[in-house]
């Protein structure tokens, strides 16, 4: 098995994404690796819209520089993992970093620049159409990653109707095969 010195956990700063990070501390903590947290800041962030004029596309509209949506992504970062320090010193390395661009790419690209030997991400569960046309954030990821991605989420909940209200849904029930063969 391949020695992990470095593990990168993006997160999107929501509890789903909490699963991921633990599941990295706990790595981390155990292969004595270190561990970098990412999180892509959303660029729609810097966008200023005034209620006097209530004109959304325009002149009046002004952006934030770059660096000041950074550092409230930055801030947000922190506040995010106040609650998990006491995991995060358990762990030889820990740093954060904060990016602007697409998701996919920066992810990416982050792990291909500090040599990542595994990126460790906790999908959201989507049934959508965006999600059917274009993959969720962690297929992109896995394609574009040049390292494993590990996928941590939930259980789903037992169901135990499952195939019952609509038989053909999990399928019917199929009848044993039996060969006779002569020898």
């Amino acid at each position: 098995m391949k020695y992990l010195r470095k593990i990168l956990v993006p997160t999107d700063l929501t509890e789903n994404s909490r699963r991921a990070l633990a599941y990295g501390c706990t790595l981390a903590e155990d292969e004595k690796s270190s561990l970098i947290i990412v999180h892509v800041a959303n660029d729609l962030a810097g966008w200023e819209l005034y209620s006097e004029d209530i004109v959304f596309l325009g002149r009046n509209q002004k952006t934030w520089p770059a660096d000041r949506i950074l550092n409230e992504a930055s801030l947000d970062l922190t506040r995010f993992l106040e609650p998990s320090m006491q995991s995060l010193k358990k762990v030889p390395i820990a740093t954060k970093r904060v990016v602007l661009g697409s998701v996919p790419q920066q992810i990416a690209s982050v792990a291909e620049e500090e040599n990542v030997d595994l990126i460790i991400m906790s999908p959201h569960r989507q049934r959508g159409l965006r999600h059917w046309l274009s993959g969720g954030i962690t297929d992109r990821v896995t394609r574009l990653s040049p390292c494993p991605v590990l996928s941590v989420t939930a259980p789903l909940p037992t169901s135990s109707w499952r195939g019952k209200a609509l038989p053909w849904s999990s399928g019917w029930p199929r009848q044993p095969v039996v060969h006779n063969l002569p020898f």
